[in-house]
Order: structure tokens, then sequence, then C-alpha cells
């Protein structure tokens, strides 16, 4: 059994602190998205072989379009059915054209984790590596490297990634390219920070005097040194990542249709939102649920990470 400290136990008494037990104990927000979003997303092909409730996520039946939640009952005036009533063969209704909203949404889950994790995998490579050669190396490759950081970070998320999309053109690897070529900025400006620090210590200094190489120095005394903050940086970026997935598909610059993404599940459902709003809400919802529940570990893993933070 899980026990509490006595300052969150004396909280209970005075009213919760959610967002001080949650930054605590992040893993109430991660075990909700695990259980809710990631396992489903995994299992998501057998998951619609079992269930009657899981259907295919891009094609619907014009007959079941709009279908309201099933815990919707009929809408009725004067003994004449207005609307249909829901069915628990589509849990959170359908759309517009008679897909299964909570299909698309476990499907939509699984891309949305899988744009984020080789976006930031590959966009942690880049500006890692861009970072430790500026802060070791210094000179002219400090200032053309840190030049491109000021470039980019000057230019407005939203309209670099317009730019980049009209130019690549859409699809999955396209929004992976735009993503990392936006967010590798910030791996460079954080872990260059680190490496200035780090260059004058005694160790690097003696590997240094024993002859050991530039490239062995950086790679096997200077970057295992800075991974706490690069793990720290990838978590945090998680959210801003899916954020900025759906907002580029919700725009038409991102996935195609009929792609089951979140972005472009709120697209269509913006012009329901009166006489359909579970085709926005709920999609809108998973995007919310996961942006919150990475952000909490990013903060708490950034607090275990740091010794000057730990205890606070």
């Amino acid at each position: 059994m899980t026990t509490f400290p006595t300052d969150v136990i004396a909280a209970e008494k005075t009213g919760w602190r959610w967002p001080r037990i949650l930054r605590r104990y992040p893993w109430f927000a991660l075990s909700v998205l695990f259980l809710v979003l990631v396992l489903p997303a995994i299992f998501a092909d057998l998951l619609r072989a079992v269930l009657p409730f899981v259907h295919d996520p891009e094609t619907g039946k014009l007959s079941q379009r709009l279908l309201p939640p099933a815990w919707i009952g009929p809408q009725e005036l004067n003994g004449i059915q207005l609307t249909p009533g829901g069915s628990w063969e589509f849990i959170l209704g359908t759309d517009k054209v008679g897909r299964d909203v909570l299909s698309r949404i476990i499907y939509g889950a699984r891309i949305s984790l899988l744009v984020s994790g080789i976006s930031i995998l590959i966009a942690g490579t880049i500006g890692t590596t861009l970072g430790v050669l500026a802060g070791y190396l210094g000179g002219w490759w400090d200032h053309l490297i840190m030049r491109l950081v000021d470039i980019s970070h000057a230019i407005p998320t939203i309209i670099l990634a317009m730019v980049l999309s009209i130019a690549l053109g859409s699809g999955f690897l396209s929004v992976v390219i735009v993503i990392s070529l936006i967010y590798w900025n910030s791996y460079a400006r954080l872990v260059r920070a680190q490496v200035l620090a780090l260059r004058s210590k005694d160790f690097v200094a003696r590997a240094q005097m024993s002859g050991v190489s530039t490239f062995k120095i950086m790679l096997r005394h200077i970057l295992p040194n800075v991974t706490n903050t690069i793990v720290v940086i990838a978590t945090l970026e998680v959210g801003q990542v899916i954020l900025l997935e759906a907002t580029m598909s919700f725009l038409g610059i991102g996935l195609p249709r009929p792609t089951p993404a979140w972005g472009l599940m709120v697209a269509d459902g913006r012009d329901l939102i009166v006489e359909a709003w579970w085709v926005a809400l709920f999609p809108g919802l998973a995007i919310l649920l996961t942006v919150l529940s990475m952000n909490l570990f990013g903060d708490w893993l950034r607090d275990r990470l740091d010794p000057k933070l730990r205890n606070l």
C-alpha cells in the first residue's frame, strides 16, 4: 500500500492541493495516460478484432453519421423523433461521415505518440550534437551555431511550420521533418550552456593533457554529463510536439485525411460544435490529458535529476 507523507495527508484537512500532489506523484497522471491512451494505441488492431465497439478508424457509413455518445437517448418533440439516440456500438458517437470517434482517438494516439517520439529523437540528436560542438570547440563554430539558434527562435513556430510544410508537402514523414527542424534549437542552447561549464573542469583538462582526441573527449567525458539535461528536455517537449502536430493537422498542413489524427478530428468537429459537440470534444480531451500528463512528468523528472531542486 502506498504511504503518503504527512504534509500531503495534512493537506486533505484543508482541501486537496491537486497541483502539488500531481507534481510530487506524477505516476497518478502517467498511469491514467498509459492505461487510457498508450495501451489501447499499442494494441489497437487486437482490440479491433475482439471488441465490437472498436472499428476501422478511416471508414464509416453515412447512415450512422452524427450518432451521439451511448449514454444520450433520442430527442423527441410531440412524439416525433428529432435526433437518434446513442448506441453502445459507438460509445463516443460518430462523426459527420459515420466514423467511430472512439476508434479514431485510439488510432490517433498511436500516430501522435509515434510522431512525437521520432521527432524528439531526431531533434535531440541534431541539437545535442550542435550544442556540444558549439560549447566545446567555441570560436566560429560557436558563433555560427548560436546565430542559427537565434534565427530559428526569432521566427514564430506556426509560421515556420507552415513554410516548411508547403515546401515539403503533407504526410507523416514531412510532419516529422518539420517538427524536428523546429525543436532542435532548445537542445542546442541548453546543452551548449552546460558544456561551457564542463570544459573547464579538471577531468576534461586531465584528458586533454593525456592526449585524448577532441572527439573522444566530447563523446566520453562531455556527453554523459549532459544526458540528464537531454532527457528532461525531451520529456518536456513531448507535450509541445503533440500540440504542434495537432495544430498543423487542424490547419490542414499536417497529416492528410482520412488519417485519424487528433488535430484533424477537432477540425472536422469545429463546425458541428453545437449540434454534435462530441466530434471535437473527445479528441480535444485526449490532447489535454496527454499534454498535461507529460508536462507533470517532465517537471517531476527535472526536480529529481537536479540536486539543487530535489529537496525543495
